[in-house]
């Protein structure tokens, strides 16, 4: 058991999804896996092992922001043997050539966030997806005719009043959605020798203005959830 997590070692598979809402994880665990088991209810935050197509899995939520996730990510790695982390979330996008509800996996990532201040001081650092873990999912993508793009990602410590003005330049730029987690994510993954991937649903476009309702992001995000399924029973 450690700080945030009451599993037990062994409870939690190698092959991990991390949505930030429990209750997307509480869903794919009912929809998706066989014969799941909670192992975790700490502070809400869910977390399941089962399988999918005879694999052992595990599904768990992570929280909002990077400080939430660099917890999660950080024990499931240390304290329960965590090899292969694969974050499902949602995100917003300025780019004019990504489209709402297509998937954009996570090249690198850049953040503007005092984390890494902290801890690279006045050094840029941009940590990258997993090679393997990126291109397993890129082609399992194709396979699976759904609509995804891979480049780079922006993380933000904040969820209101952003900075369109520089959104609408790391667009110019190629980055192609935003979130609040992967910067932490992938942070965590190269300190301690682990692979991690992001997988983002552009579920808030703001170009379009097209978004989607809460229930939704719960519920309805088939295409992300069965490209991270598929892509970690083929670790």
């Amino acid at each position: 058991m450690s700080f945030h997590i009451e599993a037990k070692v062994g409870d939690i598979a190698e092959a991990i999804l991390l949505p930030g809402d429990p209750m997307r994880a509480k869903y794919i665990a009912e929809h998706y896996l066989e014969d799941a088991v909670c192992y975790n209810r700490i502070r809400g935050i869910l977390g399941y092992t089962g399988t999918y197509k005879g694999k052992r899995i595990s599904v768990q939520g992570t929280g909002m922001g990077m400080p939430s996730m660099s917890i999660y990510a950080t024990e499931l790695v240390n304290d329960y043997g965590v090899k292969n982390l694969i974050r499902i979330g949602s995100s917003g996008s300025y780019h004019p050539e990504v489209k709402h509800m297509d998937l954009v996996l996570g090249t690198a990532v850049s953040t503007s966030s005092a984390m890494f201040k902290h801890e690279f001081e006045n050094f840029s650092y941009a940590p990258a997806a997993n090679f393997g873990l990126l291109r397993a999912a890129y082609d399992m993508g194709e396979k699976l005719n759904l609509p995804v793009r891979a480049g780079l990602v922006q993380t933000e410590d904040h969820f209101y009043d952003g900075n369109a003005p520089m959104y609408e330049k790391l667009a110019q730029y190629q980055v192609l959605a935003c979130d609040n987690e992967t910067a932490a994510l992938y942070m965590v993954a190269a300190k301690y020798n682990a692979r991690a991937l992001s997988i983002l649903t552009v579920t808030d476009h703001m170009l379009t203005d097209q978004t989607i309702t809460p229930e939704e992001r719960e519920t309805s995000l088939h295409d992300m959830i069965q490209l991270g399924l598929e892509t970690a029973i083929t670790l």
